[in-house]
């Protein structure tokens, strides 16, 4: 099992990068790896999703349940695609404002756990979705500073 987990410190609130993270259909704009993104179910507690991943010439779709709690955090998990296990969490930590003032930065703690759900598959796909996991956080970063502006 894969596991990856990234902490970051940022100018930008919780509810601007809770509103990034939860914008799937806008994934295909910004990540260079996704070649498009479906939005399949929306429920009250988030969304099904599928992603279409296009890299280095490696295609490849999952699909993932997104729990959503508002401004706070969306936990994934695997509904289908070519993994045996792909589960994570997004949280989006208030840095402390002055008293009274609304949260103008975040910690955003980021974790995902993935096997593929055989050894031709590992072979083919993990080279390419182990940089896609390790750069994910950094892509939101970079379109949080394109949406908002740098800070």
């Amino acid at each position: 099992m894969k596991h990856v987990k990234k902490s970051v410190l940022l100018w930008y609130s919780p509810r601007e990068m809770y509103g990034l993270v939860t914008a799937v259909q806008d994934y295909p704009s910004f990540l260079p790896w996704c070649a498009r993104a479906e939005l399949l179910e929306q429920h009250d507690s988030g969304v099904t999703a599928r992603l279409h991943l296009s890299y280095l010439g490696v295609r490849h779709a999952f699909t993932t349940r997104n729990a959503h709690t508002p401004d706070a955090s969306v936990v994934l998990e695997l509904v289908d695609g070519p993994f045996s296990l792909l589960d994570g969490t997004w949280l989006f930590l208030p840095v402390p404002a002055t008293e009274g003032a609304t949260a103008r930065a975040c910690k955003i703690d980021f974790e995902l756990r993935y096997t593929f759900a055989n050894a031709a598959l590992e072979a083919l796909i993990s080279p390419v979705f182990d940089r896609i996991a390790n750069t994910f956080v950094d892509s939101f970063v970079k379109r949080a500073e394109q949406v908002y502006g740098p800070r």
